[in-house]
């Protein structure tokens, strides 16, 4: 079976038209992406992406009627004559596409990650195999590097972790392979619930590693909190993720653009000691101890 890929650059306010017509003319999916290299700044959840221009690009099946679609945008959008962009895709395994950008990798000096389908490089290495399914993680965002990195230099062998934010489990997969005794991976997203189950079991770390959504969360206070997330969530959940950190545990937090660094710090610092941030590309690390008298 073949595919047909149509694409065009809108505005925010183009955004919902233009989704309901390729819907309506059959297509499988409709992804909007920003068409100026912005960064996006955190929308809230159901909110629209915040970049200015966008690209609408929408998958049908190869035998559409891209003049009916084309019509029906003009019409929508109501101009004149618009730049729809087209291309024919051959079908492939979409489920799996990811594994052609993802090899094994490795971060700090023994910690690697690998899709299930090769071998680690280092036989003495410590090996976290993935399979990130539907949900976000496999170390090759900036992020989540400098994630493993910290777990790679600051081994948590018998600690317990939590994991807020868990994506596809990388990092608590990760830390439970360094010897953590208990890994809680939280998340909002259901479908990075079931990617973390799936994985963990495929790591042997099922019985390390309890999944939950963040309401179940009710835990002593643990010795490490991991947030890869976002800075506005991390600001809004500072008490929260303070308060299940032990005194002289280590609270990370990333998913941070390299300005809003000061303002995320500012909303632990009656908690936290924070030591000097880690850059990487636009992004940054910040690892801090949380003080006695916080």
């Amino acid at each position: 079976m073949h595919w047909l890929q149509l694409s065009l650059e809108v505005t925010r306010d183009q955004a919902g038209l233009v989704t309901e017509v390729f819907e309506s003319a059959g297509a499988l999916s409709v992804t909007l992406l920003d068409a100026a290299n912005q960064p996006l700044l955190e929308p809230a959840p159901g909110e629209q992406p915040l970049w200015g221009r966008l690209r609408a690009v929408a998958l049908l099946h190869s035998g559409c009627d891209t003049e009916a679609i084309r019509d029906g945008l003009r019409d929508a959008l109501q101009v004149p004559e618009i730049e729809l962009l087209t291309e024919h895709l051959e079908d492939r395994d979409w489920s799996t596409i990811w594994r052609d950008d993802f090899h094994s990798k490795c971060f700090g000096t023994r910690l690697w990650v690998c899709p299930t389908n090769e071998s680690p490089p280092d036989p003495d290495g410590v090996v976290v195999q993935m399979d990130p399914g539907m949900a976000f993680g496999t170390g090759t965002h900036a992020t989540t590097g400098l994630c493993l990195e910290w777990l790679d230099a600051n081994v948590p062998a018998g600690e317990k972790v939590i994991d807020y934010g868990c994506g596809s489990g990388i990092l608590a997969i990760a830390a439970c392979k360094l010897g953590a005794s208990k890994v809680y991976a939280v998340d909002i997203d259901p479908q990075a619930l079931i990617a973390t189950r799936d994985n963990a079991a495929r790591n042997a770390v099922e019985q390390c590693i309890e999944v939950m959504l963040p309401d179940a969360l009710d835990t002593r206070p643990v010795d490490v909190v991991m947030a890869n997330i976002l800075a506005n969530p991390l600001i809004q959940l500072a008490g929260m993720l303070t308060g299940y950190l032990r005194v002289q545990g280590s609270i990370i937090l990333t998913g941070i653009l390299e300005a809003q660094g000061r303002e995320v710090m500012a909303a632990y610092q009656q908690w936290i000691d924070f030591k000097a941030p880690v850059h990487r590309d636009e992004w940054l690390l910040l690892e801090g101890v949380k003080r006695a008298s916080g």
